[in-house]
């Protein structure tokens, strides 16, 4: 996702860029990609901004809204069928306990102008056969097939400029006249910037301020729905917890639900052991919506990563000049990687971004970072 995002980006700009992956497009971490599109965050706004400051966090949540609206315009335009959907979300109370964290929140997001609106228990009722103490809908949010979407905006980008290699593996980066050479199997690359989007193998990327939490979550799918009528406009869902379950619909009437972090890298192997896990959020699905039978078609565990702070890691390595990075740690990896796309985009510009200083990758002390 982050590499073909910088690949559109650069070849729609004029840039001309050379994309190298050392297996397949989409065939990483993408293909664990639940393709929900959220510009709010694990880290709420209000949280953020004890975090930040005010005025920072609120930069931040809108520069997630504007590259989330950059994709909607994206996928809209390209030549495939993406399974691009605007979409609503419901974030609700897990525990009533929850109730004043989630006012606060949404007082916080009403009052910087963003597109929310409060729901309180009988509201919920009226459109879910569920009830919570209350909940947050924010509008500007979108679903998308994730392969599709990758896969398309690549071919988008090669019909601009861009050079695309599979199946090639980055050896070295050199000094060079021109600035860099990338040294493959296949032969070597000049270049004056190199843009590491590696996901979730941060060491390939080198540099000594990229240093991620990497836990492992779960998803399932299940076969298709004869009926979502019960499901207000296929809201995405997701709740106050931590880790929290998130769920939304398919184009095909699925439902895709994921959750159930933990604190270890390796994705869980033993089938037995995926399914046990696969059965609690088929159970968290059933509690909510008691009159579906849905069945799981597919499951499927998989390495996720954030940083100390939650903030992805985007822009220019200060110890390594014209070197970048695209790592979209965090929960809204897809948003994410359009705003490093943008970032560093505007860089190779000389274009200011208001959002880079905030996602620098030495915004954080180095003891910080483990």
């Amino acid at each position: 996702m982050s590499g073909a995002a910088c690949g559109y980006m650069l070849s729609r700009s004029g840039i001309p860029a050379v994309l190298i992956d050392q297996g397949r497009i989409a065939s990483g971490s993408t293909l664990a990609n639940t393709g929900l599109l959220q510009y709010s965050n694990d880290l709420t706004l209000t949280d953020m901004a004890e975090q930040l400051g005010e005025a920072d966090a609120v930069s931040f949540y809108r520069a997630c809204k504007h590259a989330a609206e950059r994709l909607a315009d994206i996928a809209e335009n390209l030549n495939r069928d993406v399974q691009f959907k605007r979409r609503c979300s419901l974030y609700y109370t897990t525990t009533p306990d929850d109730l004043d964290m989630l006012r606060r929140e949404y007082e916080m997001l009403h009052t910087h102008g963003f597109d929310a609106e409060w729901w309180d228990e009988s509201k919920i009722k009226a459109h879910f056969p569920f009830s919570r103490a209350g909940a947050i809908v924010t509008r500007g949010d979108a679903e998308v097939n994730p392969f599709r979407f990758v896969h398309a905006m690549a071919e988008d980008a090669c019909q601009h400029g861009l050079r695309i290699y599979e199946n090639t593996s980055m050896l070295s980066v050199e000094p060079s006249a021109t600035g860099y050479r990338v040294v493959t199997q296949q032969g070597q690359i000049e270049t004056e910037h190199v843009i590491y989007a590696t996901g979730y193998v941060p060491e390939t990327a080198g540099g000594r301020w990229i240093r991620p939490k990497l836990t492992r979550s779960y998803v399932i799918v299940t076969d298709p729905i004869d009926s979502l009528s019960e499901w207000h406009e296929r809201f995405m869902l997701w709740e106050t917890a931590r880790p929290y379950l998130y769920i939304r619909t398919t184009h095909d009437n699925r439902i895709v639900a994921g959750g159930l972090d933990e604190d270890l890298r390796e994705p869980l192997l033993s089938e037995d052991h995926l399914h046990n896990r696969s059965m609690r959020l088929l159970a968290d699905l059933h509690a909510l919506f008691p009159s579906f039978s849905p069945q799981i078609r597919y499951q499927w565990c998989a390495t996720f990563g954030e940083s100390a702070d939650g903030l992805p890691w985007l822009g220019e390595d200060p110890d390594r000049r014209n070197q970048h990075y695209c790592l979209g740690y965090g929960g809204n990896g897809t948003i994410y990687s359009m705003l490093g796309a943008h970032i560093i985009r505007d860089r190779l510009l000389g274009v200011d971004n208001p959002a880079a200083a905030l996602v620098r990758p030495d915004r954080l002390k180095l003891g910080a970072l483990s």
